[in-house]
Order: structure tokens, then C-alpha cells, then sequence
């Protein structure tokens, strides 16, 4: 055997140097930078394998090319890099290898540069190498197991302290993609898919595949037609399934999995002593099936694919809809209760988004839907007709099946280019949309329509004084009615803020100050509710009426918090450490009754009737609160009015 001629692999070495014929020929590759006059705009941080590269000196790495490979390209940070490996001392003796013939297991190394942890001497040697290159590198201990702090794990009986050769044959290398961060699943794309779209749970997924050990041994051949499974049902190991979850309609790719990510599945029941597989697969179609609501109710299945990319070319937003729909009963006949093409005189049903005019489990559907797809929905019935106007052969509480095609949609109005006035008029559209919503007691939706406006007015600029005075009065009407749906709503800490955004504009806005006080009474928060409502009077007299019945109501409702306190604090003092649990059981009682009561009487306002909530001041319920939180600040007069005025409370 002819003796390797070797020669030193640098610092920043990416390519083998030429051979010299003389022996153990020492070259140090150093690239100079010529081009010292400018800095770069970012240094980039160095990361743990540029640290370990530093301790590399001249003398510790030699390579000396056995068999020349074949392109242009060496592999760099990122690739995957598969090799056979062979240790041999200076003599010849192999230690280790991972061929066959040698003792070893026949199955190459997989490593990923850039991530994987690799001897010192290898991350600097492979990156010199190209592909079907056969090359032997001698390392000094440092460049191996002997490295200080090395990160590869010293097979039991390995010589760390001596001068070794490492015989490395680059199979190959390419881009791969790392799946988990342990890098126990990688991808290997060998032809890209079609649109950007992958399997999730639960879609139902079509695949060609095959498997191979780590030594080539064929272990699952390609059946004739795709193998179907549902996604997060465990119908392929673990690893295989989370690789497809990367992949797209059509792609073709080679999915390694170690063994830690084999599990057994009904593809592959034997996975015992593989010490990892490598997957062909090409992911021939998926179904989109989406569980909406993250509990099996409702679900939405793709029956036929639309057009465009999925979500962008969906109706997220809120639009005019064209559908065809069937209407099935979930019972054993599956009774058809509507179909538009019959039942509509073969006409499509027209509605728009975000108003209520469908069930909601329909709509929410509906927007992730693309133009021309058919889907299957399966609804429970709170997100079917429990909450909304039935059809009469429909029967309550029943769970429903919809086959929807989405024809079409239209985009919102863009009110870019248009005047004032047009735009004054698209959002009283919309506001009246909103205060209908409000009526029937969607406060969720009516509020995103105000909201919509809302956000549309931010690039709104008035151009005259009487422009600027009908915007601020719309856009405070609009903050006032995200107050009402809030407090609605139950949220008076938001219906607060709502308010607020109208007083920081015009700090005598009476309505503003009315709506915000009911939040504060609703809250429990009696003196600045009482502070606001006295503020109305001193603003506008003619607003007497209205703040004097809502100081009626706020000092009744007081004494009703009072009345409730005293009857619970009596004889708190004169109980024994022992009773003190039977008081804490009579705490939570009589706190349900004081929330139970703030509730009652918070609903309603001065004025009663129908009108939006723009037209007539009225509140919310309020939401469920603490005793002691309602007793504050009043606690302190009852405290004093008990006797306990020197009482403090831990």
C-alpha cells in the first residue's frame, strides 16, 4: 500500500491544498483579507464550533487525499453529510469503524454541519471534501476524543491520548432540513411540492412510501396505490409523520428517523433493532379537515380543492358571500332540511360576513374556505340553529351536516380615493349594521363593526372645520358603542378605557361621562361612578334627570352592599379560632348574593326602550365580582359605623 502524503488542513482551509511529493508535507493555508478598508455592517456572533476551531495549530490536522470525488461543491454549515469512518492508529491497527468489514454496524454517519456535535478534526477536515472523495485525516489527541471539554461522547477502551488516522469517505451531502432540534428527524427534499400548504391534524393524507435501514436493507416496499392515514392518529411512527407534516402537495422526499422516533403504527409494526429508517416518500394529496373549535364538535372537511393559496385567498375578512349549500340532519337518514339548489330556485345564497345573518358554526366555515371548494361540515347544535333562526324541520338541539360550495366572494369597499362625505357614508352603513347587531344581542359582532370603522378612521383627515367636528362626533359615537357592547359584554374595565378615549377628545362629553359611570357602578367602583354622575349636572343641567335617577340607583344599591356586609360581619369578633371556617363559608355565601345583586341592578339605564346604543345611554350586566371588592371603598364607613375604627385588616 502506497504511503499517504499528507498535508495540513488550516484554519480557514475549504479546499485541499496540492500534494507535495515529499513526505508529511507541512502547509499552512493562510487567506489574507485585501480588503481591510471597510467593516462589515454586522459582525456576526461567533458560535460554539468557530470557538473550537481556534484551538486548531499547525501540525495537529493532515489530510492526505486517497481517492479523488467527484463536482465542485464542498458541503458547508447546514448540509447533512453522510461517511463511512474508519480509526486506525499510526501503525494500521483499526479501533473503529463503521464499516462492515471492519467490525462495525455497515451503517454510515449522518451528521448535520453547523448542529450536530462532531469531533473537532472532522468539522474542520469534511468541509474539504467532495462528494464520493475518499480521504484520511491524522489527527493530533486535541482534534479528537482528546479535545478539552469535546462534546462527542469516548467509546469505552478508545486510545484518546494518541495520534490517530481517520478514514473518511463522503457518500454524500445535501440541504436538509432539521425537524426536531435533537435532529432525530431530518428532511431531505428531493423534488419541491406545489404551494406552500402541509398536513396538520387531523387531515387525511395520501403517500407513496418505502423504507430502507441505515445500510441500504429495503424494509417497506412502495404498495400500487398510496398509503392513507389521518394525521395525529399514530397510523405512522412518530418521526415519518412528523416529516410529512413538512411537506407539500406533491413533494418527493427522504425522511431519516433514528430510533428514538420510531413508534410502532400500522405502516410499520416491527421497529425493534433499527437504529434508525430512512422514509421515500412522496405526498400524493391531502384532505384539509380542520376542528374548529379544538374539541371534535365541529368539524370541516374538504371535499374538493378551490382555487388559490390557502388562507390568503380566503374570505377572512369581512365579505359578500356567494354559496350553494344542502342542509342534512345528523340522524340515520341523513334528511336533507334545505338545498338552494332546489329549495332557492336553484339560486345561490348571498350573504355578508360578520353580520349574523348565518349560524356561526356556518360562517367561521365559510371564511376558510377557497373560491371553488366543496366542504362537508359537521356542526353541534349551539353552533347551529340553538342560537338561531330554525328551519321548521329542524328540530331543536339537533347536530347538523352542511355541504357548502363556496362560488365566490367580494371584497370589503376599499375607501382609498374617496371624499369625505363618501366615507361618512360607508361607515354610517356600517354603524347601522352594528346597532342592529347590538338589538338582537350579538354584542361581538357589533362591536367589530364599530371597530372596523374605528380603524379605517385612523387615515381619515378632515380638510375643513365642519369636516373635523361631524368626524369627532361619529368617531366618539363609535367609542361610546364599543363601550355599551363591552359592558355588555361583562368587560367594564374595557368599557372604562372606551369611555376614557372619548373624554381625553371632549372632557364634557355627558354621555361619555354617564356611560363610564354605569362601568363604575358595574365594577363595584362606586365612588368614581358617583363622581361622574355628579359631573353630568354641573356640565349640562338638562342631563339632571338621568344622573339623578343614576345616583338613585348607585346609592340603592350601596345600601343593598351595606345591608349585606352588616349581616355577615355580625358576630364576626366574637367568634372562637375554631368557628372561623363556618364564617369563611358564610363569606363566599353572601358574596355570590351581593355579585347576584350588582348584576340585577346594573341592567337597564334611565331610559328605557329598543334604540341602538348610540341613541339611548344604557348599560350592562355587570360581571361577576368578589364581595370584598364591591364592599371597597365603602368598607371603611361600615367599619367605622360597627364600632372597628381602629380595625386593621391583614
Amino acid at each position: 500500500m502506497t504511503k499517504p502524503v499528507f498535508h495540513f488542513v488550516g484554519l480557514t482551509s475549504s479546499k485541499s491544498i496540492a500534494l507535495q511529493p515529499s513526505e508529511f508535507q507541512l502547509t499552512m493555508a493562510v487567506e489574507e483579507d485585501t480588503a481591510q478598508s471597510y467593516l462589515p455592517p454586522k459582525k456576526k456572533s461567533e458560535s460554539e464550533d468557530d470557538k473550537r476551531r481556534k484551538k486548531i495549530v499547525p501540525g495537529s490536522l493532515m489530510k492526505a487525499l486517497m481517492r479523488p470525488g467527484g463536482g465542485e461543491s464542498n458541503p458547508s454549515d447546514g448540509d447533512q453529510v453522510i461517511y463511512h469512518c474508519t480509526v486506525r492508529t499510526l501503525d494500521g491497527v483499526v479501533v473503529d469503524s463503521t464499516r462492515s468489514e471492519h467490525g462495525g454496524k455497515g451503517i454510515p454517519i449522518r451528521n448535520v454541519l453547523g448542529k450536530s456535535k462532531m469531533l473537532l478534526g472532522l468539522l474542520e477536515g469534511i468541509p474539504t471534501m467532495l462528494k464520493g472523495e475518499v480521504a484520511m485525516f491524522k489527527m493530533k489527541p486535541q482534534m479528537h476524543y482528546g479535545e478539552e471539554d469535546c462534546p462527542v461522547p469516548v467509546p469505552s477502551s478508545f486510545p484518546k491520548e494518541d495520534e490517530l488516522h481517520f478514514e473518511i469517505e463522503l457518500i454524500d451531502f445535501s440541504k436538509a432540513k432539521v425537524v426536531c432540534d435533537d435532529l432525530g428527524v431530518l428532511k431531505k427534499v428531493v423534488h419541491e411540492g406545489q404551494g406552500w400548504e402541509s398536513p396538520r391534524e387531523p387531515y387525511e393524507v395520501r403517500a407513496w412510501i418505502s423504507a430502507k435501514t441505515g445500510d441500504g436493507k429495503l424494509i417497506l416496499s412502495q404498495a400500487e396505490e398510496p398509503y392513507f392515514f389521518i394525521f395525529g392518529k399514530s397510523e405512522v411512527p412518530k418521526g415519518l409523520e412528523m416529516g410529512i407534516g413538512t411537506m407539500s402537495r406533491k413533494e418527493k422526499a427522504v425522511i431519516y428517523v433514528t430510533k428514538e422516533y420510531l413508534t410502532p403504527s400500522p405502516l410499520l409494526p416491527e421497529i425493534e433493532g433499527y437504529e434508525e429508517i430512512h422514509f421515500d416518500v412522496e405526498l400524493a394529496h391531502f384532505i384539509q379537515v380542520r376542528d374548529m373549535l379544538g374539541d371534535g364538535r365541529l368539524i370541516k372537511r374538504r371535499l374538493q380543492d378551490g382555487k388559490g393559496e390557502f388562507p390568503m385567498d380566503c374570505p377572512l375578512h369581512d365579505s359578500l358571500l356567494r354559496v350553494h349549500y344542502k342542509g342534512m340532519l345528523l340522524n340515520e337518514e341523513k334528511t336533507v332540511f334545505y338545498d338552494t339548489r332546489v329549495d332557492n330556485q336553484g339560486e345561490p345564497l348571498e350573504f355578508s360576513s360578520g353580520e349574523g345573518l348565518v349560524p356561526e358554526g356556518f360562517e367561521m366555515c365559510v371564511r376558510l374556505m377557497l373560491p371553488g371548494e366543496v366542504a362537508l361540515v359537521t356542526c353541534p347544535p349551539d353552533y347551529a340553529y340553538d342560537k338561531f333562526s330554525r328551519p321548521p324541520n329542524v328540530p331543536e338541539g339537533a347536530h347538523v351536516a352542511w355541504e357548502i360550495e363556496l362560488l365566490g366572494f367580494e371584497m370589503p369597499k376599499d375607501w382609498t380615493g374617496l371624499n369625505f362625505q363618501n366615507i361618512m357614508d360607508e361607515a354610517e352603513k356600517i354603524r347601522v349594521t352594528g346597532n342592529r347587531l347590538f338589538k338582537e344581542g350579538k354584542f361581538e359582532l357589533a362591536k367589530a363593526k364599530y371597530e372596523k370603522v374605528l380603524r379605517e378612521f385612523n387615515h381619515v383627515n378632515p380638510q375643513t372645520d365642519e369636516d373635523g367636528k361631524v368626524f369627532l362626533d361619529t368617531r366618539n359615537l363609535l367609542h361610546l358603542n364599543v363601550a355599551a357592547c363591552f359592558l355588555k359584554m361583562g368587560e367594564c374595565k374595557k368599557s372604562i378605557e372606551a369611555c376614557n378615549k372619548v373624554l381625553d377628545a371632549t372632557p364634557v362629553h355627558v354621555k361619555a361621562l354617564y356611560r363610564r359611570g354605569m362601568a363604575y357602578m358595574a365594577a363595584g367602583d362606586f365612588e368614581e361612578a358617583r363622581s361622574d354622575f355628579q359631573m353630568m349636572i354641573k356640565i349640562d343641567k338638562s342631563s339632571e334627570p338621568d344622573a339623578t335617577a343614576a345616583l338613585a340607583k348607585l346609592k340603592k344599591q350601596e345600601q343593598e352592599v351595606e345591608r349585606k356586609a352588616r349581616k355577615q360581619f355580625k358576630g364576626l369578633f366574637d367568634k372562637k379560632p375554631g368557628e372561623i371556617s363556618e364564617v369563611q363559608v358564610e363569606e363566599r355565601a353572601v358574596g355570590d348574593e351581593i355579585g347576584d345583586e350588582n348584576r340585577k341592578n346594573s341592567e337597564g339605564s334611565p331610559s328605557e326602550g329598543d334604540e341602538p346604543p348610540d341613541v339611548q345611554a344604557d348599560a350592562a350586566a355587570a360581571p361577576p365580582v368578589g364581595w370584598f371588592y364591591n364592599l371597597w371603598p365603602t368598607g371603611r364607613r361600615l367599619f367605622s359605623a360597627l364600632g372597628f375604627q381602629r380595625c386593621t385588616i391583614l
